[in-house]
């Protein structure tokens, strides 16, 4: 089944695309999708129809419209975070806006997850798109960051700068929208996906929070239906995926991290007809073949980056997996 997400980002899509003369509609019917989700910013779609979408608009563009996951970013408003919109306005603080983000996603998009790294003075937000597809696409990960920037001005202020905005993919051709809705600290080629600033601004009090406003459109949320919630095996993939670099995949740190014993983590999945090996094995079989089609990665960083502690062990696993080498496999790739 299809990672969902909202149909707000085809109408932002289509909204946008008129500025730049592209074809929504054309574009839209041409992945699947009808014209209701041009105009119903609420119904739930396959995230793939996005992701094709946007890269067909890429191939067609030249210059600004090139890009334009980041001219949709660009438009981005608190509003087009939808139901939890009201809730993220009127948190106390950053942080608490972020926790809120990723408790939510369902409501927003299933295939974003975002987690904080903090070090001495600095705080590294991670945004990660979770996927069927080897490479999520320079589109998706370029508006998925644009939108949270859009968070983060509504918090500390619309002429608020990140320290620097990181993108895993390469530098495209021109940068002039990158620049102007980033700032000119923009680094490509990176590990991660995210943005750095100051530590001290994720608890920086939000002027215009209001804790009884949020905690009334959280009762609200909490009254819909939640037929459109993530799965437990849908929260490990992501829990998974984020542990994995820091080698600490094991149930108990991915149930520590969903705020559970890995008791009744487990029993959760079984409910769901789900093990936990089987999924923290699917999740390093995709990230495998990411990272492997980058050739910035060697091999020993691609066992790092799926939780191997020795490159043999890697290698056997993939051996196992793939039938050849992790060299061979890469080698392949080039032929």
């Amino acid at each position: 089944m299809s990672t969902l997400i909202r149909s707000a980002l085809l109408v932002k899509f289509s909204e946008v695309s008129r500025t730049v003369g592209i074809d929504a509609e054309r574009l839209i019917q041409h992945v699947g999708a009808d014209r209701s989700c041009m105009i119903s910013p609420d119904l739930h779609v396959p995230e793939p129809w996005l992701a094709k979408v946007l890269e067909t608009s890429e191939q067609a563009a030249t210059g600004a419209s090139a890009s334009i996951g980041l001219l949709m970013a660009e438009s981005w408003r608190m509003s087009d975070f939808g139901p939890i919109s009201l809730m993220l306005q009127h948190q106390p603080t950053l942080r608490h806006a972020l926790g809120q983000l990723e408790t939510y996603r369902h409501l927003l998009s299933e295939s974003v997850s975002v987690h904080i790294e903090e070090f001495d003075d600095i705080a590294i937000v991670h945004q990660q798109l979770i996927t069927e597809r080897a490479n999520p696409g320079r589109q998706p990960v370029e508006l998925s960051i644009g939108a949270l920037l859009s968070l983060m001005k509504s918090m500390l202020g619309g002429q608020w700068k990140p320290r620097c905005v990181h993108f895993s993919h390469a530098a495209p051709t021109g940068l002039h929208v990158h620049h102007r809705l980033f700032g000119t600290r923009v680094e490509f080629g990176c590990d991660f996906n995210g943005i750095t600033l100051d530590r001290n601004d994720l608890d920086r009090a939000n002027p215009l929070g209001d804790v009884s406003l949020a905690r009334y459109a959280k009762e609200f949320l909490d009254e819909r239906p939640h037929g459109k919630q993530a799965t437990t095996a849908s929260n490990v993939r992501r829990a998974i995926q984020l542990l994995l670099p820091h080698g600490r995949s094991g149930i108990e740190q991915v149930g520590q991290k969903l705020g559970m014993s890995s008791r009744t983590l487990q029993r959760r999945l079984e409910q769901e007809g789900a093990e936990f090996s089987s999924l923290l094995n699917d999740v390093r079989r995709g990230l495998a073949g990411r990272y492997l089609g980058d050739q910035r990665y060697p091999v020993s960083q691609v066992a790092t980056l799926l939780g191997f502690s020795e490159v043999s062990t890697f290698s056997r696993w993939f051996a196992a997996q793939f039938g050849k080498s992790p060299t061979r496999w890469r080698v392949g790739l080039l032929d």
